[in-house]
Parts: C-alpha cells; sequence; structure tokens
C-alpha cells in the first residue's frame, strides 16, 4: 500500500494510488490527508520519530523531495529507526527478553488508557459491528481458498468465530459499557515495535478508523498473537499478563482466544493480498503465501483451543529433519532434535560425533529413552500453552509413539504422525553426504540397517492423524501436501 524510501537517516513513505475499497489513495488530495493523519495519530505512540508531511515536486525533469514547486506526489518524513532494535529482529535472534515484553506490555497499557474513548468509538464494540468485520475476513478470503487457506480450514474458522460470538453477546456489551472500546494503534505486531532507549509502537493504521477502534483486548491479542507466530509462547503470556497487571483488565484474558483466531485471520488476509499485487515480485509473492497459510493455521488452533504435536518418524537419512524444519515455518512451530537433546545430555556439542556400534553407547536403549523422555518434557508445555511442538527423532518402535500420543493427550493436543521414507540407495547418498558435511547426525549405513530390521509398523492412531511422505520428491510438492493434509 506504500513505498519506502531510505535515504541516510530519513525514510520518506509515499501511498500508492490505489482503491483497495476499504482504503482509498486513489486521489492525490486523499493521500496528502492521510499522509497528515499518519504522523498525527503515530505521535501518540512513538512521538519523536515522525517529522512531518512533505512534497514531492519536479525539477528539470526529475522528482525532488522536499523541493520547491507544485507538489505532485506527498510522502510521510521519518526518522530512521535501529533495524536490529526491531521487536521481529529480535526475535529471530533470539534476543527477545521478558523485561523487554514486559517495557511493551506496560507502554500499551499507558497508551490505551488515555486512548479517544467517545460514544462513536464505543458503537464499534458492539457484537453486530464484530460480526460484520469478522464476515469481513472470510469474504475477502474466500477467494484465496486452495492457495492461502484450506476449504476446512475456512468453514471451521467461520463456523468458531459465529459462535462464539453469538455465545458471548452479553460479555461484549459489557466491555462497551466498561469502556474498553478505544481509539488504538490497530496494527500491532512485532515488526512496528522497536526497542530503543524507550518502546517506539509505530505505523499505526490510519486509512480506516474502523480498524483502529475496537476493543483494548483485540490489540493486545494481536501481539500475543504474533509472539505465539514466533514460537514464543512464553512471551505472549508474559505480554498478556503485564498487560493485565498494568491496565487492571482481567477481562483481556477471556476474550483473547477469539481475539487472536481474528488477528491471525486479518493477518493472512492481508499477506493474501499481495498475490495479486503486480508490483510485489514473485519470490515475495511466494513468501507471502506461505506466510499466509501460518497465520490460518494459527488460527485454526486458537479456534481449536488445542495445541499440535507433529511426531517425525523415520530411519536415519530418511529427510526427517529437512520435513521438520520446514513444517515448523508453517506452523509456527518448535522443533526438539533428538540429535541435538541425546548430545546435550551427554555433554557432547551438538557438532562432536559419537559413532558407536547399533544399540551401544549413548544409542543404547535406556539412553534413547532417556532422549525420548526429554523430548517429550520439553514439547509439553508448548502444547499446553495452545502451541506447536515438533519431535524430530527416528519414532521407530509402538511404544515410543504411544508414549508422545499420551503425552499429547494429556495437554489436550492434537497428535499428527509423519512416517518419512526414501527409496534405500537414495538414503545411502544421503548418509554418505553426510559424512563430508558439518551434521549433528551419526547416522551411518550400519545404522540404517539396524534401524530397518528393528522397526515397529505404525498402528493404532486415528483417521488423520498419519501420512506417509516419499523424501526423495521436491520438498516444496510435500510441503504442499502436508498442508492440506494438517
Amino acid at each position: 500500500m506504500s513505498l519506502l524510501f531510505f535515504a541516510g537517516d530519513f525514510v520518506y513513505k509515499v501511498k500508492k494510488p490505489v482503491n483497495l475499497g476499504y482504503l482509498d489513495y486513489s486521489a492525490l488530495s486523499s493521500r496528502k490527508w492521510f499522509c497528515e493523519q499518519e504522523v498525527l495519530l503515530n505521535q501518540r505512540l512513538c512521538r519523536n520519530i515522525y517529522i512531518g508531511v512533505v512534497p514531492i515536486t519536479i525539477e528539470k525533469g526529475q522528482a525532488r523531495v522536499e523541493g520547491n514547486g507544485k507538489a505532485v506526489e506527498y510522502a510521510v518524513k521519518m526518522l530512521r529507526l535501529p533495524q536490529a532494535r526491531m521487536l521481529d529482529q529480535l526475535l529471530r535472534g533470539n534476543l527477545a527478553t521478558p523485561d523487554m515484553i514486559e517495557k511493551v506490555a506496560a507502554r500499551v497499557a499507558r497508551f490505551h488508557a488515555v486512548a479517544a474513548a467517545t460514544p462513536e468509538i464505543a458503537a464499534f464494540g458492539s457484537v453486530d459491528t464484530i460480526r460484520g468485520n469478522s464476515d469481513e475476513n472470510f469474504a475477502q478470503t474466500k477467494p484465496n481458498i486452495g492457495r492461502t487457506i484450506t476449504g476446512s480450514t475456512h468453514a471451521v474458522l467461520e463456523r468458531y468465530c459465529s459462535g462464539y460470538l453469538d455465545s458471548r453477546r452479553a460479555l461484549l456489551a459489557q466491555r462497551v459499557t466498561d469502556g474498553h472500546i478505544r481509539d488504538c494503534h490497530g496494527d500491532l505486531h512485532a515488526a512496528h515495535v522497536c526497542l530503543t532507549d524507550e518502546v517506539c509502537i509505530y505505523d499505526c493504521i490510519e486509512f480506516n478508523d474502523r480498524f483502529r477502534y475496537g476493543d483494548v483486548a483485540s490489540e493486545v491479542a494481536f501481539l500475543a498473537m504474533d509472539l505465539d507466530r514466533f514460537c514464543r509462547n512464553d512471551l505472549s503470556r508474559v505480554f498478556v499478563d503485564s498487560y493485565v497487571t498494568y491496565s487492571s483488565d482481567t477481562g483481556v484474558t477471556e476474550l483473547l482466544p477469539f481475539y487472536a483466531c481474528y488477528r491471525a485471520m486479518v493477518r493472512g488476509k492481508v499477506e493474501g493480498f499481495k498475490l495479486n499485487d503486480p508490483l510485489i515480485p514473485q519470490d515475495e509473492r511466494n513468501a507471502a503465501t506461505w506466510l499466509a497459510r501460518t497465520y490460518f493455521e494459527l488460527a485454526r488452533r486458537y479456534a481449536s483451543g488445542s495445541g499440535l504435536l507433529v511426531v517425525m518418524s523415520g530411519v536415519t537419512g530418511s529427510g526427517k529433519s529437512t520435513v521438520a524444519q520446514r513444517l515448523a515455518e508453517l506452523l509456527a512451530g518448535t522443533v526438539f532434535s533428538s540429535d541435538i537433546i541425546r548430545k546435550q545430555l551427554a555433554g557432547l556439542r551438538p557438532e562432536q560425533h559419537a559413532y558407536e556400534p547399533f544399540g551401544h553407547g549413548i544409542y543404547s536403549a535406556e539412553w534413547t529413552s532417556k532422549t525420548y523422555d526429554e523430548l517429550l518434557r520439553l514439547a509439553e508445555p508448548i502444547l499446553t500453552a495452545g502451541g506447536c511442538a515438533i519431535l524430530d527423532a527416528s519414532f521407530l518402535h509402538d511404544v515410543e509413539r504411544t508414549r508422545a500420543a499420551a503425552v499429547a493427550m494429556r495437554a489436550h493436543a492434537r497428535v499428527f504422525l509423519i512416517e518419512c521414507t526414501a527409496p534405500h540407495q537414495v538414503i545411502l547418498e544421503r548418509l554418505a553426504t553426510r559424512q563430508s558435511a558439518r551434521s549433528v547426525s551419526d547416522g551411518r549405513p550400519e545404522i540404517l540397517e539396524g534401524q530397518l530390521a528393528r522397526s515397529e509398523p505404525v498402528r493404532g492412531l486415528p483417521d488423520g492423524s498419519y501420512m506417509i511422505v516419499d523424501t526423495s520428491r521436491p520438498i516444496d510438492l510435500i510441503m504442499e501436501e502436508l498442508w492440506e493434509r494438517i
């Protein structure tokens, strides 16, 4: 919707001349007005960053920012924020801390306490208005069924949202009465939070008031959902709990699953819009497709109220780790690798090799049992919190798979098992490559033969919770199939 131009310490943001229905930048006068609104509204949470609106003119046949003469375009002028201090970057680098998140929560709570709350704004908290916004999500998402969202997920989410609104009329009406409907930021996700000397929350929605007006619980759920997307369920809980402490708004917790589902739907929908934008390169559109799918999978987890345990199964060299890592991106899941955990338990570095004979040393039955115990111990709190855990291990025996299923059941989580296979020669070639490459795996041909001789067939899993994958095929094809099934 906008183009960014970086010039030293400054950033210039120019709005595209488009009309998307919910946003109309088609006229120059509209773009100027929305630029002014953007500066005004964002100064609420990022006062010293938004400098003002500047003209773009044509001088001697060239465009000039802050030039003289008649303006042919306008830009928002901002100070450039340090990329390394953006919350999404801190999360990717595993540098975000509970203290940081608590500061963000405190900042958001203070903002909400003084944000505008008028009768006009309060009307946006009515059930009918919320339902209208929710229905719009599903209508605008429908054209992308089969591309960014499966038909079954679309139907599940639509039933959930409609049912929730039918059953929570009194609660939502009380939120209006209690003054929790405010003029909020509207787009509070990790990429819009910068942690410098103070917390700067920027790029709020200026183009449509109804996307800002709403229950403060919806805004809290937005960032909580995004923290979940980064597989930081722990930080998500810190944010929500800290916000409740600073705001004394205990009603947020009950509304969180619905609004997190709604916000994940919004983000998935917005990423889906990119698929038809000719100004966006194809590789970015491909990335948007997968990111949209991640958001919709998150929305489905919120709607179901349960986590997801993915159990990888297969012999060494069968491609489990490759599939597990790609699944983690799609499902916003945390991967726990038996190769790494086994060595951690033995006091070894991941890259240190322990070339023991099959069934001996740290690959004995006793060590394997300890390793699987630790895998399940680490996964359970994530599942209990409604997250996704992916167990990257062989799981060749029925007793191991049964133990994993029991943990999922205890955490009220769904379980899905993926059995990875490949032609024998392909597996041998992979194992040979590992010997010359840096790998945490100790898999070798003799280990492969031992596993093949002792593996047990998968049985006893519920229908729809098990899939065999031939990993000799292209990984993108495999991911498409898994996306449709999981």
